[in-house]
Formats: C-alpha cells, sequence, structure tokens
C-alpha cells in the first residue's frame, strides 16, 4: 500500500486528537508484540483506532488485515464504528463506500472488503470453528447452544439421570447452576473430565488416611465425593449436546484452543490473513482464550497433543503454560489494565496480561514490549488523588502500572463528598436527598449513576428515589430479582418447584399479603421437623423461636429435610394436624389458603413456563394490585414486572430455536435466575439504557462506564469492600480443584491435610479476595468525572451489632479531611449496648 500518513504530527492533525506523548508512543510502535497496561480512562479505545490508522495510512498494513477482538457485540461495535471513523477521518478509506451490514452496536458477522474485522472473542472462536473444525473431527453442522437451553438441557439431564447421588444433597435448581458450573470451569481451563476424576479419586484416598480433626476438614471429602457425582452428571450432559449436535460458548473456546494448540497450519493461515491483531480488555480473558489466541499469533504450537469429540472438553495438558513450539512475533497489541481485573469469579486471569510478554514473544524468543497509558481525561485531579491512593497495593504487584495522572488543568477539578449517617434508612434519605438536589439544580438524571456491591439495596434505592420524582432505572436481570415484586413472584416459584425451599416460602409468609409472625412461624418449623421425624435441638419448645425458626430454614440431607410447605399442607385438614401447638386463629386460617393456593397453582406446572408465571400473577392478585394503585413506585413496578416477564418470554422463545423437545420449563428457568443471583455483577449482558434516568446498578456491571456524578452507598464494615468468603473447591463440589487450574501458580492451595493446612489456605484466600476487592472498589471510584458520593451507616436495616465505616469509606473521608472534598455527616458511634432502632421498629410493627 502507498503510504498516505508520514508523521505522528499528521494523524493528530486528521483525527483532530492531541495524543500525549504516552499515547503517541504505543500508536506508532512497529507492528510487532506488544502489551499497553491501560489505566482507567486512559483513552485505550482512542489509541486502538488510531493505531490501525497509523498501520494503514503508512502503508504497512492494509485495513481487512486488522483483526479487533473484545468480550462484547456493544464493545465490538463501538471498536468498529470508532476505527471505521478514524480511517475516514484520516482520509485512507473511501467515505463513499456503503456502510456494513450489521448497524447500530452489533458487529458485522464478516467485514467487507477494505473493512478491518472486529468481533468478539466469542464470535472469532465460533468463525474458527466454522472454517477449521472438520480438522479435528467437529462436524459442520453443530449448532451454537442458546443461553437459555443450556439451563434446559442441563435440567433435563438432572430429571434423566439414574443416580444414586447421595452426595449431591441440593434442590434441583441449584444442582441444574452447579452441572453448568463445573462443565464450564473444565472447558475454561481445557481439564480433561479423566483428569479431574483422578485427581479427586486420589485425593479421597490421602483424607481417608488423614486425621479430620475438625468440621472444615470432614466436609473436604464430602465436597470431593459430590464432585465426582457431579462430574458424573456433566459427561451425560455432555453426551447430551453430542447428541443433539450442540455447542454451548465453553465448548466453542475450549475447542477452538484444541484447534490452535494442535494444529498449526491454521495458525499460519491465519497470521497470513490477520497481519495486525488488537486484544480489548486482555486481562478479562479466561484461561482457554488465552491459549487459543497465543496459538495462533504468540508463542507457537508444538504440534503436540490430540483433538477430543466436541462437546466434551479437549485434552488436558494445554493449560500448564505457554506454548513451546517457535514463537512468532506476530503483531500482536494486547490492551488492559490489572488494576481493573474483577472478573475472576467467572474464570478470567489476570496472569494473561501480565504474561503477555512471555506468551507474545518476538520471533528471536526475547519477551514483547510493554507501554503504558496513564493520562486518565475522565476524572478530575482530586479524585484520581484517591484512586491511585488505594491502588498503590495493586500497582506494586503487577509490572508497568503507573499511578494515573490529570489531564494539563484538571488537576485541582472534582469533589469527594462523604457521610456516615446513624442508620441505613437515613442513609438511603440522604442519598436520594443529594441525588433529588443535583436533579433540580441542573444535573441530568442520565449523568448520575448508584453503584452498589450487591443488589440488596437496590429496591430501597428505587423507592427513595421515586418519592422525591427522581426517574430511576435499576440495571439489569440481578437487579430486577431483588426488587419486591419480582423477589415474590419468583419466591412463589420455587417453592411451587421445590418444597425444601424454605426461605421462599419464609418470604412469603412474612410479606404484606400474609403478615405471619415470628411466633406462628416458630411453630410451624416445630411441626415441620416432627413431620420430618427429627427433634429440636436444643431441647425444649421455650427456646428462642428465632432459633428455631433458623434451624427450620437451614439446609440438611434431602432425606431428612424440613420441609415448611409440608407443614403448611397440614392447615387443608379440618383444623390442622392435632399436635397442640398453640398456632393463632389467624395463622391457621392464612396458613390454610396459603397452602389451597399453592396445591392449585401446582397443578399447572407442567404448562409452558409464561402460562405458570401469569397463572401465578393471577392467583396471587400482583398484577391486579400494581395495575390498581396510582403511586409512581407501583407505576415503576408495573414497568418492572413488565422487563421481567419479557427476559421469560426471551428465555421461553430460545427453547424453540434450539429445536429441543417440550416447552421451557420452570425449573431451567428457576436455574438461571439462581445463576443471575449468584454471579450479579453481570451474568446478563444488559447494560444501562439511553433514558434520562438515574442508573442503579451493581459496580461489577459499572466497568467501562462512566457519569459526571457517581454515588456508591453501603461503604460499611465487611459489605463494601466484601468479607464474605469466596466458595472453595474443599467445600463446593461444582469449584475445580486449583492444582487443575490453567492458572494455578497465581492461587493459594492446600499445602497438608490438617487443621493448620486448611486455617492457612483460608487465609491465604481471604488475602485473595482482599485484592479482588480493592480492584473493584478502584474501578467503582474512577467511574464519576466530576463528584463522587460516598456513604455508610451504623445500624443496618435487621443486624442486632452495628457496624461502621469500612475501610473504603475511611479512605473517603481522610481525602475529604485533606482538602480534597465534604465531609457532610459522620455520625458518632452508638453507645456501648444501644439496640438497633430498626429492629425495634419491627417488632414494635409485629406487636
Amino acid at each position: 500500500m502507498s503510504a498516505r500518513i508520514t508523521d505522528p504530527e499528521q494523524l493528530k492533525e486528521l483525527l483532530g486528537i492531541p495524543f500525549t506523548p504516552e499515547q503517541t508512543a504505543c500508536i506508532t510502535a512497529p507492528p510487532a508484540p506488544q502489551v499497553i497496561v491501560a489505566g482507567a480512562g486512559s483513552g485505550k479505545t482512542t489509541v486502538m483506532a488510531a493505531r490501525v490508522v497509523w498501520l494503514v495510512g503508512t502503508g504497512q498494513v492494509a485495513p481487512e488485515q486488522v483483526l479487533g477482538l473484545t468480550f462484547t457485540n456493544k464493545a465490538a461495535g463501538e471498536l468498529a464504528e470508532r476505527v471505521r471513523a478514524a480511517l475516514l477521518a484520516a482520509g485512507v478509506t473511501d467515505p463513499d463506500a456503503p456502510a456494513p451490514a450489521g448497524g447500530g452496536a452489533q458487529p458485522p458477522a464478516e467485514a467487507p472488503p477494505g473493512e478491518p474485522r472486529i468481533s468478539t472473542y466469542h464470535a472469532f472462536a465460533g468463525q474458527l470453528l466454522k472454517d477449521h473444525g472438520l480438522r479435528i473431527g467437529l462436524e459442520p453442522s453443530a449448532r451454537l447452544l442458546a443461553d437459555a437451553t443450556r439451563f434446559q438441557l442441563a435440567a433435563r439431564t438432572l430429571r434423566a439421570a439414574p443416580g444414586p447421588y447421595p452426595s449431591l444433597t441440593t434442590s434441583l435448581p441449584t444442582l441444574v447452576e452447579d452441572l453448568l458450573a463445573l462443565d464450564g470451569e473444565l472447558a475454561e481451563h481445557l481439564v480433561d473430565p479423566d483428569a479431574l476424576h483422578a485427581h479427586d479419586t486420589a485425593l479421597l484416598a490421602v483424607l481417608d488416611g488423614a486425621k479430620l480433626s475438625n468440621a472444615e476438614l470432614r466436609k473436604v471429602p464430602e465436597a470431593v465425593r459430590g464432585r465426582l457425582e457431579l462430574l458424573d452428571l456433566v459427561a451425560a450432559y455432555r453426551r447430551e449436546k453430542r447428541r443433539r449436535d450442540l455447542l454451548d460458548f465453553g465448548d466453542q473456546i475450549a475447542l477452538a484452543a484444541t484447534l490452535a494448540t494442535t494444529r498449526p497450519e491454521v495458525g499460519a493461515l491465519l497470521r497470513d490473513e490477520f497481519r495486525v491483531v488488537l486484544l480489548d480488555e486482555y486481562q478479562d480473558t479466561s484461561v482457554a482464550q488465552r491459549l487459543l489466541l497465543s496459538g495462533l499469533f504468540g508463542a507457537g504450537v508444538d504440534g503436540g497433543g490430540a483433538a477430543t469429540e466436541p462437546a466434551t472438553g479437549p485434552a488436558t495438558g494445554a493449560a500448564t503454560g505457554a506454548a513451546t513450539g517457535a514463537a512468532t512475533g506476530h503483531a500482536v497489541t494486547a490492551v488492559g489494565d490489572p488494576c481493573q481485573a474483577i472478573y475472576g469469579w467467572r474464570g478470567a486471569s489476570v496472569a494473561n496480561l501480565d504474561d503477555f510478554p512471555t506468551h507474545f514473544p518476538f520471533a528471536d524468543g526475547s519477551p514483547a514490549r510493554r507501554f503504558a497509558l496513564s493520562e486518565n481525561r475522565r476524572s478530575g485531579g482530586r479524585l484520581l488523588d484517591l484512586a491511585n491512593r488505594l491502588a498503590a497495593p495493586l500497582r506494586a504487584m503487577h509490572a508497568g502500572v503507573e499511578a494515573l495522572r490529570p489531564a494539563p488543568g484538571a488537576e485541582r477539578d472534582g469533589v469527594v463528598r462523604c457521610a456516615l449517617l446513624p442508620t441505613h434508612r437515613e442513609e438511603l434519605g440522604w442519598l436520594a436527598d443529594s441525588l433529588a438536589h443535583l436533579v433540580r439544580t441542573g444535573t441530568p438524571p442520565g449523568g448520575i449513576a448508584v453503584l452498589c456491591r450487591t443488589a440488596a439495596d437496590f429496591a430501597g434505592i428505587q423507592g427513595e428515589l421515586v418519592a422525591r420524582d427522581v426517574p430511576v432505572e435499576v440495571v439489569g436481570l440481578s437487579g430486577l430479582l431483588h426488587l419486591p415484586e419480582i423477589a415474590d413472584l419468583v419466591a412463589t416459584c420455587e417453592v411451587l418447584q421445590d418444597p425444601t425451599a424454605n426461605a421462599a416460602l419464609v418470604r412469603l409468609l412474612i410479606g404484606p399479603r400474609w403478615r405471619i409472625g415470628a411466633r406462628d412461624l416458630a411453630l410451624l418449623g416445630r411441626r415441620a421437623r416432627a413431620l420430618a421425624h427429627t427433634s429440636a435441638p436444643g431441647g425444649s419448645p421455650d427456646d428462642d423461636p428465632q432459633r428455631r425458626l433458623a434451624a427450620a430454614v437451614e439446609g440438611v440431607d434431602p432425606a431428612e429435610t424440613i420441609s415448611l410447605a409440608d407443614a403448611l399442607d397440614t392447615f387443608l385438614e379440618s383444623g390442622g394436624a392435632d399436635d397442640g401447638l398453640p398456632f393463632s386463629p389467624e395463622a391457621r386460617v392464612r396458613f390454610a389458603r396459603l397452602a389451597a393456593e399453592l396445591r392449585d397453582l401446582r397443578r399447572s406446572l407442567a404448562d409452558p413456563l409464561m402460562d405458570v408465571l401469569h397463572r401465578i400473577l393471577a392467583v396471587t392478585g400482583l398484577e391486579v394490585e400494581l395495575s390498581a394503585s396510582p403511586h409512581a413506585l407501583a407505576a415503576r413496578r408495573r414497568e418492572t414486572l413488565g422487563t421481567f416477564l419479557d427476559i421469560a418470554a426471551g428465555f421461553a422463545a430460545k427453547e424453540g430455536g434450539a429445536a429441543l423437545d417440550g416447552e421451557a420449563t420452570l425449573l431451567a428457568f428457576l436455574g438461571f435466575l439462581r445463576t443471575a443471583v449468584q454471579f450479579e455483577k453481570g451474568l446478563d449482558s444488559s447494560l444501562p439504557g439511553g433514558e434520562d434516568t438515574v442508573k442503579v446498578l451493581t459496580a461489577h456491571k459499572s466497568k467501562g462506564l462512566e457519569w459526571d456524578v457517581v454515588a456508591v452507598p453501603g461503604l460499611v464494615a465487611k459489605q463494601f469492600p466484601s468479607e464474605q468468603a469466596r466458595e472453595s473447591w474443599i467445600s463446593r463440589a461444582k469449584i475445580l480443584p486449583h492444582a487443575l487450574r490453567g492458572d494455578a501458580v497465581t492461587l493459594p492451595d492446600v499445602a497438608e491435610w490438617t487443621a493448620r493446612g486448611v486455617k492457612d489456605f483460608k487465609e491465604a484466600m481471604k488475602q485473595h479476595q482482599e485484592t479482588e476487592e480493592l480492584r473493584l472498589g478502584y474501578v467503582t471510584f474512577t467511574r464519576p468525572r466530576s463528584l463522587l458520593l460516598g456513604s455508610g451507616h451504623w445500624w443496618g436495616p435487621s443486624q442486632k451489632r452495628s457496624r461502621g465505616p469500612s475501610a473504603f469509606l475511611t479512605a473517603l473521608r481522610e481525602h475529604c479531611e485533606a482538602g480534597h472534598g465534604e465531609i457532610e455527616v459522620w455520625a458518632d458511634p452508638p453507645e456501648e449496648g444501644a439496640e438497633n432502632p430498626a429492629l425495634a421498629e419491627a417488632a414494635a410493627d409485629q406487636a
């Protein structure tokens, strides 16, 4: 190609962007392997687009020889549009050429002639298998399994499994989630099921000879036996996928990685087709994705290994270390930020970014170059001071990470305002008052976001903002599930599907419709224990009713499960069971009415999913209640319910398109929703809409987004940063042992099977989690452009002990005290022995 651009200054003029020296160095680097450690707000997408323009405009590569990969369709569409616009602005492509098909944020399936190919990682893997899958025995007829259909097929596999599975003691919806989780981890780390079977069988032998001296040690063989049983179900699920000629996303990436690491001719073809490769958000790639990319464009492959049957997962061996073939020195540019690596819970490995120089070396084997982008053009300097202080430990852990710098002239911009309120209710009121004032004084609602560590406060925040006439939108499926109208509907579904869903039934019983008090609940739990032929722990009927109720709700072996639903059914008999328990007359009537309602609804469980949901709404009266209410909050909740039903309808519709027998089931849908709750950090791909509303979402879902104003409530001890223990492979069957993971060297493991060994492992996992929480805090506090509001409280909505400020809120206060913001309220700690006023109010309401 002839050169149309000759120097960086010309590029700046053509694009109208005053690139920093850092950006210019990344953009104009020769076509060779390089990794760019791009800090928050440092313009990584701008740099990627400009690098394409530089390489094309200087004649080093043709546009169609550029491959760009990122994670979502929206991100791929935006990157494609930025690249296209930059090429047009620089005059290196024809302005009269027809726009590519696809439109909006959706990238075209294949780039037209003269256009770079911008795609998602999954779509690229799918196209690779379509073009070359026959090389590893994958038939072209294999179809991609829709996410909804995965849950449907997993549920059917469980229904058909002969068993017995004595160690799998959870409910069916939970088993659906666990089966898919283990199947996904095996695929993400390219672990052969036989390798897991051998590992856990050997571990059981070791544990059989060990002294299991405490309860935690005794749980380990239970989890291992459960994983072996779950592995049997995974094998059955994979056989079903193979029989139906189906692949899911995990299979797609794993098989593509097998192709890349066992068929060197495929890499040669791809490197010839794409002379330049851009990898976006590289810190979020999994081990399998890294092996796919390094096998094609990096350190090469050794030609060893063997392909496996489709939908069973590739052979193990590739998951440990880089490929050992000759280095290609291909022009791969990876962009990412280890400080924003917040998706380790779903298989991402931050080590991919750290180890890029050795995974993608020069042709002579020397490590790839590492660049840094550190000038933040989003946030004011005073906000960046806070972020830099928090991220100091992260910068020390990763090579090439530099502190963020504000744009020239923005050093004193940005404000932090923080508050510590006496109660949770007062905190939400302060938050809503602050945002309402901003809206009244000219801040567009769409320029404001509320970022929460979990979705638990979504309903309260929504209600407070609606009460102040502030337009508000709760973002994402996981957020909807925490709103009361949806939570009640899902709780009813869980009780209908699973008679042992005690927590869901308790939610219904204590809710505004049935209003059952603690005393009658405790008596119901006592009757449930009697029906299950178990005795109440601790003795007498005069024990604490709260403890008795908690014992009834706690999950145990299904053969001995205490079922509150079974106890409820006894009230359908005349007067209920004659066991002498002093239920109140009102409770007896309400128990009988609810039991009759549930029995009637169970008759329709075999109906199509949408029929079941609409019948529940009709019988419970929820839809009518919301329709009849004129209040603004009820109107918002009607919209919420409609959105949820649209999601359910989409789930059901995808089943028909996958050619599975029958209709979408309630069991499969509950498994889908359970995973959304488990991974409320972003299971669904929904993003904030374009409406001019305050957005309420989890901190995890905020990554890559920005607003003028960001409010972060719930900065209280143990909540954010969270101290909730991460699920561990030594206690949960669905989690792959660390030793088998491709990133095992980055994770703690058990050194010896003793009480001390397990304690040390848990302590190391706690430290690992603290690092992940610090990354999440860094992402959260780098979202605002001009104003950050942070708040906490002493008394939570239902806690007996006071909470107080977390380390994050304390850091905000110190930042304000240093002259970078304002401390609006800072309540004194409660007096010794003080009672939570929220509990006192609740007790008064029940009296």
